[in-house]
């Protein structure tokens, strides 16, 4: 289980873009969680749907009808239907079979929830349990890191963008402005310092620099310029 869930981690810092992300990992993490129904939804690219389902959309995503989306807005941390609410209680809010277990996960960028990842079970399956929290715990800090990290470098300039630097690359590049060893980088990351090496070799190739001072200035002036 913990390897498969390092395989997921690792699927996403190696994402593009978010569709790039959904390919990449949306089967493994419904897999993962033994889920029924799943999905990774960001805000603002939610489609614009009918007004009749956007209404009950609206009911549904309410802070004031449904607690588990009060309890994922106020504090940012996952959480499933039974941390908030007896079976009951739960049924007569949302009555469909298909939903008979929930868990959801924030994604948070700058200390606002700007997306979610939820996951749901049909009636006569185990429901979540706090393991299952755990893991979407580190699920979504991953995501919320790769988020911030995609859409800053989509300020870069476009000669610099060009250069396709992966989301592990620009870690690993923000990781050395901050004066960290490879061995250190490594142990940052859970890769090996080997993984490092070839991936500031891949980052200079890219670059057309032959220095960590030369990548680093490359990659922070051209955000700068961008701000």
């Amino acid at each position: 289980m913990a390897n498969s869930l390092q395989s997921i981690f690792q699927a996403i810092a190696q994402a593009q873009d978010e569709k790039d992300l959904r390919a990449q990992i949306i089967d493994s993490i419904g897999n993962y969680f033994a889920a029924d129904r799943w999905g990774i939804f960001f805000w603002d690219q939610l489609p614009l749907v009918n007004s009749s389902f956007q209404n009950l959309l609206e009911v549904g995503l309410s802070v004031e009808h449904n607690p588990v989306v009060r309890y994922l807005v106020e504090h940012h941390a996952p959480v499933h239907e039974a941390l908030v609410l007896t079976p009951k209680a739960w049924n007569l809010i949302c009555p469909r079979p298909d939903h008979w277990h929930v868990m959801a996960g924030p994604i948070v960028s700058n200390g606002c929830l700007v997306g979610v990842v939820g996951f749901t079970r049909i009636r006569g399956t185990a429901a979540f349990d706090t393991q299952n929290l755990a893991d979407l715990s580190g699920l979504c800090l991953h995501l919320s890191t790769w988020l911030a990290t995609v859409r800053s470098r989509a300020c870069l300039e476009p000669d610099l963008s060009n250069h396709r630097l992966t989301s592990r690359e620009l870690q690993i590049a923000e990781l050395v402005a901050q004066g960290l060893t490879n061995a250190e980088i490594g142990s940052t990351l859970w890769i090996q310092e080997n993984s490092v090496k070839q991936a500031l070799k891949r980052i200079f190739r890219k670059l057309e620099v032959s220095s960590r001072a030369a990548m680093v200035a490359r990659i922070f002036s051209a955000q700068n310029k961008a701000v």
